[in-house]
């Protein structure tokens, strides 16, 4: 087939020229400038039509396929849509490389016009949205997910294009829209940073925005999606953490000279850190009474994670007959086994694992979660985000220790009826609980250590001895620490907190008592799940 491929010089293009130069396909490179042989001798052997996305569109009938490898696709302008409509009209198939959320779910308003032509017209045909959800395909096998869960980990000396790095800025900082729960929430972009195994090494992901987010929800009817990227340095990571909390709360944006400083920087840091990195999807889903966790994990070695963007191009155009004519973004197009057929001649390796997603409360109690009522067995027994929203009152202790306490953890004052929501996030090894009483908010973090549940407040970390008695649920205090540093038993708070089930509906009752029995927070109410 005959390829025009748009920024074929760029960093994901020319790699995507390479690949299909080496399946047989005549490629032709369009851009402004002809590639400088000093610099790209690997170029030469290519056709060169010097283009001008703002210029006029013409000479696209002569090819089978336009792949526009360009970008930044959030800032084509006011027709984004120009290239691919330029290749509707001449009647040839059109892919791009986009992870522009908004740009890659609106090609859809192509559709007709597509269908009319009898061209393929796909957004997204990069490692998001086209191979993530390609792995969703096969690792649910026909189960609806309950949870989606994608990153994306590459190692420090893989190459950055500007077109990257200026689509990383531009949403730093900003808000954008996951669902979590069934609902939308919203969520700041680089922030919420997670650890993640890749089986030879661990790499940390950050929250950030692509097209799944918008899309898996309602493709895969899933009511739990996420997405995260990272970078290999430590420095580079909380450098964008540092950037996005700045831009959160001052609102500036991200002029060139910005852009052309951090590609500066990323220059200088290339000696550092390794050429190997990796992707990883993961899905949770439903198995009798209990939930297994899928991973498709696929890693990188010697600099050749930047041609996993360009695979499902590469397959497309191996099988073009198998696609239908239309225009919609890439979910779902490409069968898993020929996306990863397309990795041979890389040094790429792809694997699937699948394991147990146990509670983090049945790890703990055992066989004693079994015997719970319905309702608070029901509030415990999963393994994907959750939230839940009912009544309470609170009563807030009057002395010294109280306030200070109230300071510390953020326990809402005292009110006799106020809206309580409670968010239980899992993460993989524990939970995170926000507690929100009006607008008042305060959080911890569960996690099950060698059969006893563990709750952090910050650096302060309780054992809780979780036990069933009389059809209830108690968390009494067993131990405590300060950081590492055990606290005596005389200075550990009395908690007499219990959760029970009133009728069908799940109650809880907590008292926080001072090592001097003084009270210091007392709220009680009902949750149901939302």
């Amino acid at each position: 087939m005959k390829v025009l491929v748009i920024g074929g010089t760029g960093m994901f293009g020319s790699r995507l020229c390479e690949l299909l130069a080496r399946d047989g396909h005549e490629v032709t490179i369009a851009s402004r400038r002809k590639p400088n042989p000093q610099f790209a001798t690997e170029m030469i052997e290519f056709t060169h039509q010097e283009f001008d996305r703002d210029g006029p569109l013409s000479g696209f009938e002569r090819y089978d396929v336009i792949a526009d490898a360009a970008g930044p696709f959030h800032a084509y302008g006011d027709d984004p849509y120009r290239i691919a409509e330029a290749a509707i009209g001449a009647g040839v198939h059109y892919f791009d490389l986009c992870d522009n959320a908004e740009f890659c779910q609106g090609i859809g308003a192509l559709d007709e016009a597509a269908k009319a032509a009898g061209v393929t017209v796909a957004s997204g045909m990069s490692s998001v949205p086209a191979v993530s959800s390609s792995a969703v395909e096969a690792l649910c096998a026909g189960q609806t997910p309950l949870m989606i869960e994608t990153a994306i980990l590459p190692g420090n000396k893989a190459p950055r294009g500007r077109a990257v790095v200026e689509s990383i800025l531009n949403q730093t900082g900003m808000n954008y829209s996951e669902v979590q729960s069934g609902q939308k929430q919203s969520v700041r972009s680089w922030s919420e940073p997670k650890s993640y195994n890749m089986g030879e090494y661990k790499r940390q992901g950050w929250r950030i925005e692509v097209p799944d987010q918008r899309l898996f929800p309602d493709h895969f009817d899933c009511p739990n999606v996420s997405f995260r990227a990272g970078l290999e340095l430590g420095v580079m990571r909380y450098g964008l953490g540092v950037l996005s909390f700045l831009r959160s709360k001052l609102g500036f944006g991200i002029p060139n000279w910005f852009v052309s400083l951090m590609m500066a920087g990323a220059k200088a840091l290339e000696p550092f850190g390794t050429d190997r990195g990796g992707m990883i999807v993961e899905v949770t889903v439903p198995q009798g009474d209990g939930f297994i966790r899928k991973k498709w994990v696929m890693r990188a070695e010697n600099g050749d994670g930047p041609y996993t963007p360009t695979i499902a191009i590469r397959a497309a155009c191996r099988n073009m007959s198998a696609l239908n004519a239309g225009a919609g973004p890439a979910l779902s197009l490409i069968p898993l086994a020929q996306v990863e057929a397309c990795f041979e001649g890389l040094d790429i390796e792809t694997e699937r694992t699948q394991a147990a997603d146990v509670p983090i409360f049945r790890q703990v109690l055992g066989a004693s979660f079994d015997i719970l009522p319905d309702p608070i067995k029901a509030t415990h027994n999963a393994v994907t985000p959750r939230a839940f929203k009912g009544m309470a009152s609170v009563t807030r202790g009057t002395g010294v220790l109280a306030r200070v306490a109230a300071l510390l953890f953020g326990f809402p004052p005292t009110q006799q009826s106020i809206e309580v929501e409670v968010k239980k996030i899992p993460d993989g090894r524990g939970e995170r609980w926000l507690r929100r009483f009006g607008t008042r908010v305060f959080k911890s973090y569960l996690c099950p250590n060698d059969h006893v549940m563990t709750e952090r407040f910050g650096a302060l970390t309780f054992e809780l001895d979780l036990n069933v008695r009389n059809g209830a649920l108690h968390f009494p205090v067993k131990r405590g620490r300060l950081g590492f540093i055990p606290i005596p038993r005389f200075m550990l708070p009395q908690s007499i907190a219990s959760e029970v089930d009133i009728e069908g509906v799940f109650h809880f009752d907590v008292l926080l008592k001072a090592p001097t029995g003084a009270t210091l927070v007392h709220y009680k109410g009902w949750l149901k799940q939302t």
